[in-house]
């Protein structure tokens, strides 16, 4: 293995594969101090100010002179907002429709949706209610369930708002938008909305909004209106006991690819992400695809800088005007807060080698792959393009990952390179390695090396159609690592938009 990679024949940095003394030499360059693996070395001088490059792309400026040699890190690069002028569709590469349909065994629902588990839902309309959803599900454990094979679990959804909010604008749309996702999602078999009854997000609301029917595998109930906490309870226990063989009459059957929603996820992301997991879940949803499926990529802080690629492939001006306004949004939102967006790199991520959101946002949106952007999505609303699409949310794991699931998506795909103990129910999430090192160190938590692209010269394009296949076999019921942890109870984190009141 070589003790570097450059990525672009323009780049001006190349990425140490192993630590480097100083004194060694890469393309005709010696390091002048030590280099952390992952991390950046020059390989010409930068002036102050001068533009910092990687995947051809601009990372960073120098904030101060730069020799061939240094380390090029936080200490010596600034971070500027972008501004770009965006193209639009000029660089579409439609995937070929495959010409062998795949399949995966998967639970048909009457609404022609599709799931890959069977869970129960009891989902909260307002913290008040929180402890009964969660006594209510915990009455359910391994010994209930013995009877009913085909039922995955019951599992409370619980969050920290619902009240103390404004009745309308951002915040409480997307609030509902998460609760109206989780009570009517394909990997749910029925559901029970719990609420206090005074709360500001009215369960009452929701049904009218969403023209949602109660029926024997959907029902709801405010704490106030049966008459307290304990016989609250007792009465969802009840309700889901009621459910209990209906649910478990739904069984697993052939199902196209087509049918998959893979959420498109990476956290504790390294160096190595944009260069090996994160390419190879891109080609993975790039076959997705070519069968018809959809891959959802999020995250829009982690785009920043990255977007005017996307706009390129955007499959009409609507589409790309969308993502662009995102942007603006999140730059408005960031300032109005007085943030910026380069707060997003976590200092585990500036470990792992990454300097700025720029460099951040290249490798992120490799998980995209090459195919159109087909569809821009609010935060939690449904996905109905096929393809590569986007939806906006925050670059926290288990807010942008609730709505995405919320928006349909039935599979998760999480690429990580310092290591994340992530997971999320309904839909089960596969974890990939971007380096062998943390694969082995974690191999109770990871599903898939791709690490070994950079150690043993397995190419991107493989790497990839291990990861879709392992799509297929965990939709099928496979139990991913984080899964079989039990990992998911707790993930559930709609994002809160708005003022707290």
């Amino acid at each position: 293995m070589r003790a570097h990679v450059r990525l672009d024949p323009s780049d001006n940095v190349v990425t140490a594969t192993r630590p480097l003394e100083a004194g060694t030499v890469l393309d005709g360059v010696a390091t002048r101090a030590l280099i952390p693996s992952g991390h950046k070395v020059a390989t010409a001088d930068i002036a102050a100010g001068g533009e910092i490059r990687k995947y051809a792309q601009l990372i960073g400026y120098a904030a101060q002179d730069i020799a061939a040699g240094d380390h090029v890190h936080t200490h010596n690069v600034e971070f500027r907002n972008t501004d770009v002028a965006y193209e639009f569709g000029t660089d579409l590469r439609p995937v070929a429709p495959a010409t062998a349909p795949d399949t995966f065994m998967g639970y048909r629902r009457e609404n022609g949706a599709v799931g890959t588990r069977n869970y129960i839902a009891i989902v909260t309309s307002v913290n008040c209610s929180a402890t009964a959803a969660r006594r209510i599900a915990d009455a359910f454990g391994p010994d209930e369930l013995a009877d009913y094979p085909n039922v995955d679990g019951v599992v409370a959804f619980v969050h920290g708002t619902g009240c103390g909010m404004g009745g309308n604008g951002e915040g409480f749309e997307a609030l509902q938008r998460v609760m109206w996702g989780y009570a009517k999602h394909p990997n749910h078999g029925g559901g029970i909305m719990v609420g206090l009854g005074c709360e500001m997000n009215q369960i009452d609301w929701l049904l009218e909004a969403y023209g949602l029917k109660q029926g024997p595998l959907f029902q709801t109930m405010n704490i106030q209106g049966v008459a307290g906490l304990r016989k609250t309870i007792e009465m969802g226990i009840d309700k889901v006991r009621a459910m209990l063989p209906i649910v478990n009459e739904a069984t697993r059957e052939p199902c196209p690819a087509s049918s998959l929603k893979v959420a498109l996820q990476c956290g504790g992301s390294d160096a190595w992400s944009g260069i090996t997991a994160n390419p190879a879940l891109g080609y993975a949803c790039d076959l997705l695809a070519a069968q018809g499926g959809t891959g959802v990529l999020a995250e829009t802080p982690e785009i920043y800088g990255a977007e005017h690629l996307l706009t390129r492939r955007a499959a009409d001006r609507a589409t790309g005007d969308k993502l662009v306004g995102l942007i603006r949004w999140w730059e408005d939102y960031t300032a109005r807060n007085k943030g910026s967006m380069d707060n997003n790199p976590s200092p585990g991520n500036k470990k792992g080698g990454l300097t700025t959101i720029l460099e951040k946002s290249l490798g992120a949106a490799a998980k995209g792959g090459t195919s159109p952007l087909t569809g821009v999505y609010r935060y939690a609303e449904p996905v109905t393009a096929a393809g590569f699409t986007f939806m906006d949310s925050p670059g926290y794991d288990p807010a942008s990952v609730t709505g995405q699931i919320a928006g349909g998506c039935n599979l998760v795909c999480f690429t990580t390179g310092r290591g994340s103990a992530f997971g999320s129910k309904p839909a089960p999430t596969i974890k990939v390695a971007t380096n062998s090192e943390m694969f082995t160190r974690m191999i109770e938590d990871m599903d898939v090396n791709a690490g070994d692209i950079l150690t043993e010269g397995v190419t991107v394009e493989e790497k990839g159609r291990e990861i879709y296949e392992v799509f297929l076999r965990v939709a099928s019921g496979e139990m991913s690592k984080s899964e079989a942890q039990g990992l998911g109870d707790y993930e559930f984190v709609p994002w809160q938009i708005g003022a707290v009141m």
